[in-house]
């Protein structure tokens, strides 16, 4: 079937959709984003489209069988804007690098032109109250014309754009924020040149031919200067970004075999290979990640956690390039790299999450989209009333007054605050939480933390320390194995699961020093345990639900095993061929943090609830010590999407909290938060990732969101309303009543200062302490 529409092109579930960043030139207010996100939507294949107007980009998620990315470039293009499809083969770093590049020189470029404008504008406005102020009907005509050459240079050169784009716009059937200036300062211009070439005309009718070629020099001035702030404080939304982008060292030290003998030289990080040994000095950054084969040092992990001091590092550990090696010199061998680097891997996650849509974003899109013809239409009719009713109200000259009573519309009704009110606050949300450890994956998600009603959280790694210990080994009734046989076959099965009481089983053999045998036809019975062969022997460790889908009997230990929960000890059951053989009980210790964090929650209002594949004694007493509201134990992962879903039922909205493969399902079922620690499905499936293994950062996280959304509510309530008082104003509601009139230039300062106020909002919260 041929589709017959975009919408029943669009990228069906279930296909290898494909994602794009395609930078976007020309874009200068919200009217601009609406149209480009419109036509992309529009575009058959494409399922979704998020423009965003801070970074100049569009983030495109696609169908590649139905559409390619340079049919969307092309797409872009034709609404009028430049596109081009992002350099290939390079790497977070230098995309953030080219970035810093662009915006630095559109700052300066911005200030240049504004400042000669504001130098051309103040001469102007001298030399026009000189004529203005001469007692003769008619100005001097020399300075008229030579004004207007300086004006006609200055529009040519600093306010070009305006013009160049309002055009482009215009020839695609479209208005946007560069259609009201060059229609209010070109209106202003070519009734100051009639002026000029043709002043009888006025003369005829008993007016002056006054000109206001002053008028357009500084409102031209004032809207570059505006923007030049604005540019300015666009760079500093991204500075968290910027800050861990230039983490990335240049170069690493790397020890290499050269004729025979092993030599250190310093590669520059493109040259460093998978398998390379590498070797850093305290007081260095690490340059790759890798895993340590040497040496014991402190690192300082900070600006990628949050967290303050530093973490010991020895021979099997993990080590995160652009860390700080404090103390001791590390050898390493080099793992990921280049763009599968953790440092890249957060730093494309942090553009992807700058580059996404907050809903709330739709209500000034719906708006936007309709904006600027309905300002074009007042402004007709503002010039219509003043025209017609000028006489009436004693108003000298009715038809100048009408033209800038129009102007003065046009110029601020500009609707650039509009579109920076969500993607500033986003922006520097994003990298606020950067900065505390925590990655949020996009404005929506960002906007649904705040929304929480109730946190889930899974025990184990989460709650607790996730590094349980062994703390008894009991033999089943008539059973003739030793402690150290039983401990050797459930290790040598739990060395192939990576489950965190699997890892407290492998340590224990270790340290008891039992040799383990190798293990066959492994398979893991999520959220219950495991089975396989071991030496021969059918092996079964898990708790008493897999017990009894295998027809294992478990009472003859039930009454230990209760005893053992009671005191917050898990007890792991084993059988042997079909027998039960013994229990294991192991402990994981609740972090120190927690009860803390718990605390937090309920303050900020919160009802927490335990998920957990744990026995219920067990569950129950770490709950209590934790200060946790409601337990849900003994559930396998679906269990946990089931409950999940009946709290939604219910009305709540649902954070779940963990760091397994286990957790991965619920977490996508709820708004899904991930620790940092856990596993690469769950940190897949999150909406929030916290590079700490600390819950202190989900009511961080929370209390960012909340505080993100009220600064996007008052960035769009003072952006509408600006324009609801601005527009009346500017038309002169207040004349018949107060006598008050608004000049074009008062109204260009008052719509830069709308777009600078709400950055500047925006900014507020990289200043702001989260609980």
């Amino acid at each position: 079937m041929t589709p017959t529409n975009a919408a029943e092109a669009r990228a069906e579930p279930g296909r290898a959709a494909k994602k794009v960043v395609i930078p976007v030139t020309g874009m200068t207010c919200a009217a601009c984003q609406s149209r480009v996100q419109r036509t992309l939507n529009n575009v058959p294949g494409v399922s979704d489209a998020a423009v965003n107007l801070m970074m100049g980009s569009a983030t495109v998620t696609y169908d590649p069988t139905a559409v390619q990315p340079d049919a969307l470039v092309e797409s872009i293009r034709s609404t009028g804007y430049g596109a081009e499809l992002p350099v290939p083969d390079r790497s977070a770093f230098e995309e953030q690098e080219a970035r810093d590049r662009a915006q630095t020189e559109e700052f300066h470029d911005l200030r240049r032109k504004a400042i000669v404008s504001g130098v051309a504008g103040a001469i102007a406005m001298i030399v026009s109250m000189s004529v203005h102020g001469a007692s003769a009907l008619m100005p001097d005509r020399g300075i008229t014309w030579t004004l207007l050459v300086v004006t006609l240079a200055i529009m040519s050169w600093a306010g070009r754009h305006f013009y160049t784009r309002a055009w482009a716009a215009f020839r695609h059937h479209s208005a946007d924020m560069n259609t009201l200036i060059a229609v209010g300062t070109g209106a202003a211009f070519l009734y100051s040149v009639v002026a000029t070439v043709a002043p009888q005309l006025f003369l005829r009718h008993g007016l002056a031919p006054d000109v206001y070629y002053e008028t357009v020099i500084i409102i031209i001035a004032l809207i570059l200067t505006g923007n030049a702030f604005e540019a300015r404080a666009k760079k500093q939304t991204s500075s968290a970004l910027r800050a861990l982008a230039s983490l990335q060292p240049k170069t690493a030290r790397v020890a290499r075999a050269t004729n025979g003998a092993e030599q250190e030289i310093d590669l520059p990080i493109a040259e460093v290979q998978t398998g390379d040994v590498v070797l850093v000095r305290p007081g260095e950054r690490v340059p790759v990640d890798g895993d340590v084969i040497s040496g014991r040092s402190a690192v300082d992990e900070s600006m990628l956690t949050g967290e303050s001091l530093p973490v010991e590092k020895h021979p099997g550990e993990r080590v995160i390039g652009g860390t700080i090696n404090r103390t001791g010199a590390l050898r390493y061998r080099a793992t990921t790299l280049g763009a599968d680097s953790t440092l890249a891997q957060i730093v494309k996650l942090m553009r992807d999450a700058q580059g996404s849509r907050a809903p709330i974003q739709g209500l000034a899109d719906r708006v936007s989209g309709i904006f600027v013809p309905v300002v074009m239409s007042i402004a007709v009719l503002t010039f219509v009333i003043w025209f017609v009713t000028g006489d009436v109200m004693g108003v000298a000259g009715p038809a100048v007054r009408a033209l800038v009573a129009a102007v003065t519309v046009l110029i601020i009704a500009c609707p650039c605050a509009m579109g920076l009110a969500v993607p500033t606050a986003v922006m520097v949300a994003t990298g606020k939480g950067a900065e505390l450890g925590i990655l949020i994956k996009g404005g929506e998600a960002l906007q649904e933390v705040g929304t929480v009603t109730t946190v889930a959280l899974d025990k184990t790694g989460t709650v607790t320390e996730g590094r349980p210990t062994v703390t008894d080994v009991v033999r089943a009734p008539g059973v003739s194995l030793t402690d150290d046989d039983l401990v050797a076959s459930v290790a040598a099965l739990e060395m192939l699961s990576e489950h965190p009481l699997a890892d407290a089983m492998v340590r224990y053999a270790k340290e008891r020093g039992v040799t383990l045998a190798a293990a066959e036809h492994f398979k893991s019975a999520s959220g219950r345990g495991a089975m396989g062969t071991v030496g021969g022997r059918t092996m079964i460790v898990g708790n008493e639900l897999l017990m009894r889908d295998n027809g294992i009997d478990v009472a003859p230990l039930r009454p230990r095993a209760e005893s053992l929960a009671i005191q917050a000890k898990t007890p792991v059951y084993v059988a042997i061929d079909g027998r039960l053989t013994g229990l294991i009980a192991v402990a994981d210790p609740i972090k120190q943090t927690s009860r803390e964090a718990i605390a937090r929650l309920h303050a900020m209002g919160l009802e927490v609830v335990m998920l957990t594949g744990d026995n219920a004694r067990t569950a129950a007493a770490i709950a209590r010590e934790a200060g946790i509201d409601r337990v849900v134990a003994g559930v396998l992962p679906e269990g946990k999407v089931d409950e999940i879903k009946r709290l939604q039922g219910e009305g709540r909205i649902v954070a779940m909290v963990g760091d397994g493969i286990n957790d991965a399902a619920a977490m996508a079922q709820g708004v899904g938060i991930a620790m940092g620690t856990g596993t690469d499905i769950a940190i897949e499936a999150a909406d929030v990732v916290l590079m700490r293994g600390d819950l202190r950062s989900v009511p961080q996280t929370i209390a960012l969101s909340r505080r993100t959304m009220r600064t996007m509510r008052q960035n769009l309530f003072w952006a509408f309303v600006y324009n609801v008082i601005g527009i009346p104003v500017a038309a002169g509601v207040l004349y018949p009543a107060l006598g008050i009139l608004l000049s074009p230039i008062l109204a260009s300062a008052a719509m830069a200062f709308s777009s600078v106020s709400v950055v500047s909002n925006s900014l507020r919260l990289r200043r702001a302490r989260f609980a």
